[in-house]
């Protein structure tokens, strides 16, 4: 295969973003900024629960943005890992406990 799975990101992408819907492009970096400026959590602490979300959303736009931010912010690369390994567990914690769901489906199918 020749073709990445995801372009890269590029100046061509970004303009043409910003061309498309500049009002939403400029109201989602404010929230952006406000989302990841530091308050009751530093940024590193922001940084690395966005590392673990963008692993659970499996975005590498995200993956790669945010592992970014969090070196950038301060945390260790063992920060890191660790808060993907979070990711994991409540990403199969979701499995586990969704599995509920098909348990009580397959009451109700016997009664």
């Amino acid at each position: 295969m020749d073709q990445a799975m995801y372009p890269a990101s590029s100046a061509d992408i970004a303009r043409k973003r910003r061309e498309l819907a500049p009002k939403q492009l400029e109201a989602f970096r404010a929230f952006s900024a406000a989302a990841f400026a530091a308050g009751e959590l530093d940024a590193r602490t922001k940084q690395l629960i966005a590392v673990a979300v963008a692993h659970v959303t499996q975005c590498p736009y995200c993956i790669r943005g945010h592992t970014d931010g969090a070196l950038k912010a301060g945390a260790s690369e063992a920060q890191i890992m660790e808060a993907i390994w979070v990711a994991a567990e409540m990403r199969a914690g979701g499995a586990y406990a969704h599995s509920a769901l098909a348990i009580d489906q397959m009451q109700a199918h016997k009664g």
